[in-house]
């Protein structure tokens, strides 16, 4: 079943128009209008941050390891709601807390990122892949967290919508 998203201005609200995924390209969403997406990063209640292993089926950067989950929110969905979910489906996850960090519109993209810390206390091998999306997790200690946002390994379009909170890392 093809995913329906909302689509919404620049102030956030809802427009009343809806967007199918896959329906052409990002760029084919109308000027003006972004479609919500999240991203969680996530933290244990002993310091260490959750990286999680793309598949290499993935077309946008197959194989890399990744210090976020996320996706698009659904139609009618909250972006805590969403998060909340797309937490669940990668990780299998359920947060303790999840505070907001940043609010980001990446106009190329036609998207609006919120981007939420997610705090655990769960046994860190409850960890779950979900199946064509991830293939391995691991956790960092906040020095090596560090080491791998500043490397040329990462997705520096995640880093840039968590830049405020790493930034209080150093």
């Amino acid at each position: 079943m093809a995913e329906i998203w909302d689509l919404y201005d620049r102030d956030g609200n809802r427009t009343g128009e809806t967007w199918v995924r896959g329906f052409g390209n990002y760029k084919d969403i109308p000027e003006g209008r972004y479609h919500l997406g999240v991203d969680i990063l996530v933290v244990h209640e002993d310091g260490t941050y959750l990286l999680m292993k793309r598949s290499d089926d993935k077309d946008v950067y197959p194989g890399f390891w990744e210090a976020s989950a996320g996706g698009s929110a659904l139609s009618g969905e909250e972006p805590l709601e969403a998060a909340t979910r797309e937490l669940l489906e990668e990780t299998g996850l359920v947060p303790d807390s999840m505070e907001l960090v940043n609010v980001l519109f990446k106009d190329p993209s036609r998207a609006m990122f919120y981007s939420y810390l997610a705090r655990v206390s769960c046994d860190k091998d409850s960890v779950t892949l979900q199946e064509g999306e991830t293939v391995a997790y691991k956790w960092l200690d906040k020095e090596a967290f560090l080491e791998y946002v500043d490397s040329e390994n990462t997705i520096g379009s995640h880093n840039q919508r968590f830049e405020k909170y790493i930034n209080t890392l150093r």
